[in-house]
């Protein structure tokens, strides 16, 4: 097992804030250990969609990385499939990610998600990047919105999350049907080569994804959950604050298709973006 990638696992500021370790690295394979921990769950112990998704994506980086080898980076993932099967309740999970294609730049991979007992949480279709050492172009800048500042009736509730709370996110705007999140940097979101772990971008963008839905339907006596995300990253994120703009693109009763574009406060220019499919109904 490298030690390299280890470190970067186990000594990353955000994966020790979730407690993500390295359980196994091979030629095949590798395996992120989470335990379970209040500070990632929604209420009633559920893990939170954004820390199953982490789990994901740095199971894929280790693998990668370990095959691509160190001198290929930086590195970041070019497209990101996650389709929620279960929900781990107060349950220890293992994220897997299992080699489909080796390329000169790309790592196709699998991963399962499933708990201590075998129970299936998550399934993900991932592709990693390594730049090879070259720099990256510059981004497209994020179409952004209005600017009104309006938290709405979530404003004051979405800090009563812990995993959301724990990463600083935000409300600043939502509306019938938009919404506008702010994630500042801060040292438990990053990454120990320096810049943001990608696993607290794309939990950003799973949480704008379930705003966006929740703003229309108000408050209730309903049920929630994220069936699928899919996304890209398009630059490894940096030390920066980031926005996440959210609107509902389509909806279908209970159904939400939801567009999100996550980018660098500082300069608009998109880090992320993806479509959250989310369901509420009674």
């Amino acid at each position: 097992m490298s030690d390299d990638i280890k470190d970067w696992v186990d000594q990353s500021p955000y994966a020790v804030a979730l407690g993500m370790t390295l359980a196994k690295l091979t030629d095949d394979s590798a395996a992120i250990r989470l335990p379970f921990a209040a500070a990632n769950a929604n209420p009633g112990d559920a893990l939170h969609g954004g820390v199953a998704a982490s789990a994901s994506v740095t199971a894929a980086h280790a693998l990668a990385r370990h095959l691509l080898g160190p001198e290929t980076g930086p590195w970041h993932t070019m497209d990101f499939q996650i389709n929620y099967l279960a929900a781990a309740i107060g349950e220890d999970i293992t994220a897997t990610a299992r080699l489909l294609r080796r390329g000169k730049e790309l790592c196709f991979m699998a991963v399962d998600v499933t708990t201590d007992e075998g129970k299936a949480i998550a399934n993900c279709s991932i592709a990693v990047r390594g730049r090879q050492g070259r720099e990256g172009v510059a981004t497209p800048k994020a179409g952004g919105d209005h600017g009104e500042v309006d938290p709405g009736f979530m404003g004051d509730r979405i800090g009563a999350n812990p995993f959301i709370s724990g990463r600083g996110i935000a409300m600043d705007f939502m509306r019938d049907g938009q919404v506008r999140l702010i994630m500042p940097w801060r040292d438990s979101n990053g990454d120990l080569g320096g810049g943001l772990h990608e696993g607290a971008a794309l939990a950003l963008l799973d949480t704008a994804g379930a705003m966006c839905s929740w703003s229309i339907t108000g408050l209730g006596k309903f049920k929630a959950s994220t069936p699928s995300i899919q996304a890209q990253v398009l630059a490894p994120p940096g030390k920066t604050d980031l926005v996440a703009y959210g609107n509902v693109g389509y909806r279908d009763n209970e159904m939400y298709w939801n567009d999100i574009e996550v980018a660098d406060c500082t300069t608009g220019r998109l880090v992320a973006r993806g479509t959250v499919l989310y369901r509420i109904f009674n």
